[in-house]
């Protein structure tokens, strides 16, 4: 019996085309898995606070910051369209559990308790606590505010650094109102991050007011990851992905120099 040599090439060679590309096809089904996991075809949606800079903030009504810039940075790395959602801090991280935002970016510190509920990327800042009060009073070290009136955040990592110390804390996230309520007395001080006091000084006067960075050795700097629910282990995978990417181009330095005056990445 003779053999047609051509035909039986030709049909290895087709046989070998369809392997291949049911193989392209699983592998990009795989690792474009996640995108289930969305809110919305081919975007991610970002939850951040919008008034907390420089994290995010709005300069001349549009939004920006390092947080908002990060955001547009890793959708950019997923091929995915950022959709940036200001939202109030008491409502973040329950959208998060609730599918609105896929990611929220707003210099969440993965705490113990928060663990139990959501999933974190590898952290993308280390921050460390100020304590803010006003000129000539002694406040210098955590022991300092035991028994005194402390505006912070609700829920935020300032407001346990606090409770933590014996303070009592006064609900107030948006910065400058902090500030404010320390200046006419309302509060005595205030927990927060040394980043942010430096960026307001940039632009707003901080005459009447004074600011002690906290020692390490009294407490951690604060670690800042992307927080994602629960159930998108995809969609924390290919953001610790983009993570890495900008750190190794150098990107995450850039923004943190251009609003932090320092590199705080690492």
């Amino acid at each position: 019996m003779k053999l047609n040599l051509k035909k039986i090439v030709s049909v290895g060679v087709t046989a070998a085309a369809v392997v291949l590309l049911a193989a392209c096809g699983n592998s990009n089904k795989k690792s474009e898995g996640f995108r289930s996991e969305l809110a919305q075809n081919d975007t991610l949606t970002i939850g951040l606070e919008g008034t907390y800079a420089p994290y995010s903030y709005r300069k001349d009504g549009k939004l920006t910051g390092f947080e908002v810039e990060l955001g547009k940075k890793i959708a950019d790395k997923l091929n995915l369209n950022p959709d940036v959602v200001p939202t109030k801090w008491d409502s973040l991280i329950a959208g998060a559990g609730s599918g609105k935002f896929d990611v929220v970016i707003n210099n969440i510190t993965p705490t113990p308790q928060r663990k139990q509920s959501y999933i974190f990327s590898t952290p993308y800042l280390f921050t460390r606590y100020a304590l803010i009060s006003r000129t000539g009073t002694k406040f210098s070290n955590l022991s300092d505010v035991k028994g005194k009136k402390l505006a912070e955040g609700t829920g935020t990592d300032n407001a346990n650094v606090a409770k933590k110390a014996g303070a009592t804390v006064v609900p107030q996230g948006e910065f400058a109102t902090t500030l404010q309520m320390i200046r006419q007395k309302q509060v005595d001080a205030s927990i927060n991050a040394t980043t942010s006091w430096y960026a307001y000084k940039k632009n707003n006067a901080t005459d009447g007011l004074q600011m002690k960075t906290i020692p390490d050795s009294e407490q951690a700097p604060a670690k800042a990851a992307v927080l994602i629910n629960k159930k998108n282990k995809g969609l924390q995978k290919q953001v610790n992905s983009a993570l890495a990417s900008l750190r190794k181009d150098g990107t995450l330095k850039k923004l943190s120099i251009k609003y932090f005056g320092a590199d705080i990445t690492k």
